[in-house]
């Protein structure tokens, strides 16, 4: 039998963990130290979550982190959905973005958007358009293309 999964609300004091787990991911890795480049630390993560502007949720298996969904409570962003590769392709990134969807949609956005590949080799690139959200034809600041979902 497949022990269990666990999806459960993320706790600053897990933000280095998260840091990680950004590097190890198939596609769209990136390094602790390209965070830190970009202004990402595990303390400034652990200092959003804390300020209430950022929130996230986790998928453990078997008390390791697995993955994990975070977005912007005030912008209706979702910042970022990270899985480690040897648990794609189970519905574990569909359920902790529908998660985070949820928190964000509780908070009163009826828009929601994030930054995407735009390239259609992406495993994202796909993976979001087949869950309804839709290109706006903006580029953000990292060169990905804009995608929305509206309720």
């Amino acid at each position: 039998m497949i022990s269990p999964l666990h999806y459960l609300p993320a706790h600053p004091e897990d933000a280095a963990a998260f840091v990680a787990l950004r590097g190890q991911t198939r596609q769209n890795a990136i390094s602790a130290e390209r965070l830190a480049e970009l202004g990402i630390t595990a303390a400034s993560w652990a200092d959003m979550m804390e300020n209430g502007n950022l929130s996230g949720v986790t998928c453990d298996h078997e008390g390791e982190l697995v993955g994990y969904c975070f977005g912007d409570l005030e912008t209706g962003e979702v910042i970022v959905l990270a899985l480690l590769p040897a648990y794609e392709g189970q519905g574990i990134g569909r359920k902790l973005l529908e998660l985070v969807v949820k928190q964000l949609h509780a908070k009163g956005h009826q828009t929601l958007f994030l930054g995407c590949s735009n390239d259609p080799e992406s495993r994202s690139y796909g993976f979001y358009r087949h869950l309804g959200w839709r290109a706006t034809g903006a580029i953000d600041k990292y060169g990905d293309e804009v995608l929305e979902y509206r309720f």
